[in-house]
């Protein structure tokens, strides 16, 4: 295919212009007269932290919100888009971070749904399918259109995200956290078909919060911070340090190195544990592991490979349909998460929306969920309201929460901000063991960075630690030892001294490197 030729059906989109965008929310500036362009043929990072009016703008772009002011010009016209539908007819898609497919329908379908057919009212899925196989070819989209979505990996399922994108004729492509839940062999494909998408003659809006793959792959990078445009820089004229204390405003530890602590016994065992999904199949596949006081356990692996119920297992959310697991030596398989929670063990929970707090509570009552019937925040069945406030101003100071009071509902916070609430509860605790799912999915670089300094200093307390992360660099920063998931069973524990993205990886994909890992899940009890 020639530069910059869209396949037939593509608006094409030159120059898209943002001017002045201004989007205003009781008590909140979320966008402040935000100016931003991107060209056909570019790939133009949005950089900025939890809070800074990321997802504000693009939802403006997209039609998901009205500006309060500021205008939308496309190829130099001024266009109004009031609806998704709208952004669609001006050639203009999004691929959500968490993916808008049904499981239960095909490839074909999905991307058919919504959409009118050529036959009124027979479908069209023939028609639809050879569609789908012709964009497929064009930009390396490997994929089935008669597959189901429960069939396909995660890494599929974002093509089909894509493929929906483009069979609509989108020009303008927004990606929101595009590489969230892709292994390093998945993002290294992705990015191949970012860079295809980009010759001929797509414009990409890549929203990221990992610095080194907007220094791969973008070509201009536009900063913001609480709501205002800081500036816009060539990515060749920037480094990845510069970008990041330019994105916080001031400097910024790009590097990790763990001290040596000597670590203690194991607090947290699981001996040959089995449970099931929640579909009735199998999840867990005699998982066996030892999380010793004074250590980061990582565990990798591509998400829906069982880490949520591994999770959920060992605080007393799942039920364990065989093997056991041990909590300083006793026997807590069966018992309630409560009961769990009193033996001090803490969870940082995936979803943190659904299982880590209550959405119509205001942030000071998510903050004490855990402990809000015991001293000091109740006494003879009454809430102590000035010490829960006390407590609840001193972790939204400490964890950086943007809110207007600690009174705001919780579900009105960003994204970045609700993890930020849970992670202030979780830890506060000081724990004895810490499961910790996901912890700085969608946190900006300085929030990303005071978390890592939270869990180090757990560490370095005695805290027994399994971080579970789909993020290879967090894993291999933090974690003393590594174990793989695949499949629902560990393929190996690998020493940080010796993990590598590429052996990791291979791992994650259930393929197991030539040389032999030192460590197996048999060898660690």
């Amino acid at each position: 295919m020639t530069k910059n030729k869209l396949p037939s059906g593509h608006t094409r989109i030159d120059t898209l212009e943002m001017r002045g965008i201004t989007k205003r929310f009781p008590g909140v500036l979320a966008s402040d007269n935000v100016n931003f362009d991107v060209h056909s043929g570019e790939v133009h990072a949005l950089l900025g932290e939890n809070g800074a009016g990321k997802s504000t703008l693009m939802k403006v772009l997209y039609g998901m919100y009205k500006p309060s002011e500021g205008e939308i010009f496309l190829n130099g016209e001024k266009i109004t888009i009031d609806s998704p539908t709208d952004a669609i007819n001006h050639g203009i898609g999004m691929i959500h971070q968490h993916f808008m497919l049904v499981e239960s329908l095909t490839v074909a379908e999905n991307v058919a749904l919504g959409m009118p057919s050529s036959r009124g009212f027979l479908t069209d899925l023939d028609r639809v399918s050879k569609r789908i196989l012709e964009l497929a070819d064009i930009y390396g989209l490997k994929i089935d259109p008669d597959a189901y979505i429960w069939q396909l990996s995660v890494g599929q399922q974002q093509r089909v995200e894509i493929i929906k994108a483009l069979y609509r004729g989108a020009a303008l492509l927004i990606l929101d956290e595009p590489t969230a839940v892709l292994t390093p062999q998945e993002v290294d494909e992705f990015f191949v078909i970012m860079r295809q998408m980009a010759a001929d003659g797509h414009a990409l809006i890549f929203i990221s919060h990992k610095l080194h793959e907007i220094m791969n792959i973008c070509d201009r990078v536009t900063v913001l911070r609480d709501g205002a445009k800081i500036g816009t820089k060539i990515i060749a004229d920037i480094t990845k340090e510069e970008l990041a204390n330019w994105m916080v405003g001031r400097e910024v530890s790009m590097t990790r190195e763990l001290e040596e602590i000597e670590r203690g016994p194991a607090r947290l065992t699981l001996e040959n544990v089995t449970c099931e999904s929640d579909r009735g199949t199998p999840a867990l596949r005699g998982v066996s592991l030892n999380v010793y006081s004074g250590e980061i356990l990582g565990l990798a692996g591509i998400s829906g490979n069982g880490q949520r119920e591994l999770a959920e297992a060992v605080t007393g959310l799942r039920e364990i349909t065989g093997g056991t697991v041990l909590l300083e030596g006793e026997n807590v398989t069966d018992i309630r998460p409560g009961q769990v929670t009193e033996r001090m063990l803490s969870y940082i929970p995936e979803e943190r929306m659904r299982d880590g707090m209550i959405k119509d509570f205001t942030i000071a009552e998510n903050m004490v969920l855990r402990e809000h019937h015991k001293s000091p925040y109740a006494e003879k069945g009454f809430l102590m309201l000035k010490t829960i406030a006390k407590h609840s101003d001193e972790l939204i100071e400490k964890f950086r929460v943007k809110t207007p009071s600690r009174e705001t509902k919780a579900g009105s916070l960003s994204g970045g901000n609700i993890q930020k609430v849970v992670l202030a509860r979780e830890i506060s605790r000081n724990p004895r063991v810490l499961i910790a799912s996901q912890p700085t999915r969608g946190l900006d670089v300085g929030a990303t960075e005071y978390v890592h300094e939270q869990l180090l200093e757990q560490r370095r307390s005695g805290t027994a630690i399994m971080m579970i992360s789909e993020d290879l660099d967090e894993v291999m920063a933090l974690s003393d030892r590594i174990a793989v998931i695949c499949e629902g069973e560990i393929m190996g524990i690998v020493p940080r001294n010796e993990a590598t993205p590429q052996k990791l990886g291979l791992m994650m994909a259930g393929v197991m490197p030539e040389e032999d890992v030192k460590e197996t899940p048999s060898l660690t009890l």
